[in-house]
């Protein structure tokens, strides 16, 4: 058994047996089937599973390897994005190279489009995808799992209670991270912090920039981010299909001190997350840090800089902001009629105020807030101002 057999991705001679474990998997042709034919389901799921599993024996037969894989799906991703969006966009992809390997960290918005949007930009500009750090808590169904390692994805290990089998396992993590970007020359993508940013507050955890030099502790820091290209993503969603469900958590956790997640509440955002719509998107990837940073905490402010600066601010984020009452008045932010034509800006207005109207009233300050922060973060960056007020 290999040291990182644990957590890491599918390599290309597992491929094949683990597709055939998924195509005979209930629950994953179950899911698909619901997916693709909602209304005939429920009372003809069981003459449709078999049509469905077969289909895609067909269609998946000779697929020996990962990159062959996400070339096939590519086109399912590709269509599933244009319906969900008005429109992807990139920019600074153009900097990363062919044969190096980079440590992208970005913001963290959505379970699985975070890092699909990623994939997707990196994918069209002709480059290996990056390999996706993904949580333990997410992986609950076996198919799931599979589904996710196959498409690159490595686990993060969270629900561990013990310090010490915690602390191996972040060393072990570590030590997969480094030997992904400087033996296997294949890029990583992890998130900023751990759990989405439901406030729309995005923040660089410097426990995980931490967690990246503790399998190289005789080396300093510095060196060790140096060595990794670390390079801070800006994932900007115009419209975020969960944030009802996020205002309603932060209201209910601001009332009542605790939020506990219903069962299946994580598969429902997954869902929600693919196929709801997000307006237009935009993800931005600044170049890779390369100054001596010899303390996280310095680098998480830098990071912050550079992943709040990035971000694309939509006709919503300001109308947002100028409902919100945590917006501060010492700040130069423009109207949002100075800044969009009369035509994008009434197309925001009328999708802001859907948005509100089936938002319930004590939920609304919220919402208001996961649209506003952005605009709060970015025009304090500008200003040379710290984030924290």
């Amino acid at each position: 058994m290999g040291e990182f057999d644990t957590i890491r991705p599918y390599d290309d001679s597992e491929v094949e047996a683990v597709l055939k474990r998924l195509l005979a998997d209930p629950a994953f042709l179950d899911i698909l089937t619901r997916f693709r034919f909602p209304r005939f389901a429920g009372p003809l799921g069981w003459a449709l599973r078999p049509l469905i599993a077969r289909k895609l024996r067909s269609e998946f037969a000779g697929i020996e390897s990962v990159s062959a894989l996400q070339d096939k799906i590519e086109v399912y991703v590709d269509h599933t994005i244009e319906r969900a969006t008005d429109g992807v966009t990139y920019t600074g992809v153009e900097q990363l190279r062919r044969g190096t390997a980079y440590l992208l960290l970005a913001n963290h918005r959505d379970i699985v489009m975070d890092p699909a949007f990623v994939n997707y930009a990196v994918y069209h500009a002709g480059l290996p995808t990056p390999r996706i750090a993904i949580g333990d808590n997410l992986l609950q169904k076996p198919f799931v799992s599979d589904l996710m390692r196959l498409n690159k994805s490595f686990i993060v290990y969270r629900n561990i209670t013990g310090r010490r089998e915690k602390l191996a396992a972040y060393q072990l993590l570590s030590a997969y991270i480094n030997h992904s970007i400087r033996n296997d020359c294949q890029s990583v993508w992890i998130a900023q912090a751990e759990g989405r940013a439901k406030d729309g507050d995005d923040r660089t955890d410097s426990a995980i920039l931490k967690m990246f030099h503790m399998s190289r502790k005789d080396e300093p820091f510095a060196e060790v981010i140096r060595s990794l290209n670390l390079t801070p993503v800006s994932i900007s969603y115009e419209y975020d299909p969960c944030d009802l469900a996020k205002a309603r958590e932060l209201y209910i956790r601001a009332t009542t001190g605790e939020y506990v997640k219903a069962a299946g509440e994580d598969d429902v955002s997954i869902a929600l997350g693919i196929t709801g719509y997000k307006g237009r998107v935009h993800i931005n990837f600044t170049p890779p840090l390369t100054e001596g940073f010899d303390d996280p905490r310095q680098l998480a402010a830098e990071i912050d800089r550079c992943v709040l600066a990035g971000y694309r601010l939509f006709p919503v984020h300001y109308l947002a902001y100028a409902q919100w009452d945590g917006a501060d008045a010492s700040l130069n932010v423009p109207a949002a009629a100075r800044l969009f034509g009369s035509d994008e800006l009434d197309k925001a207005q009328t999708e802001w105020h859907r948005r509100l109207q089936a938002c319930p009233e004590e939920h609304r300050p919220w919402l208001i807030a996961q649209y506003a922060c952005p605009v709060r973060n970015q025009y304090r960056i500008k200003a040379g101002l710290p984030l924290d007020l």
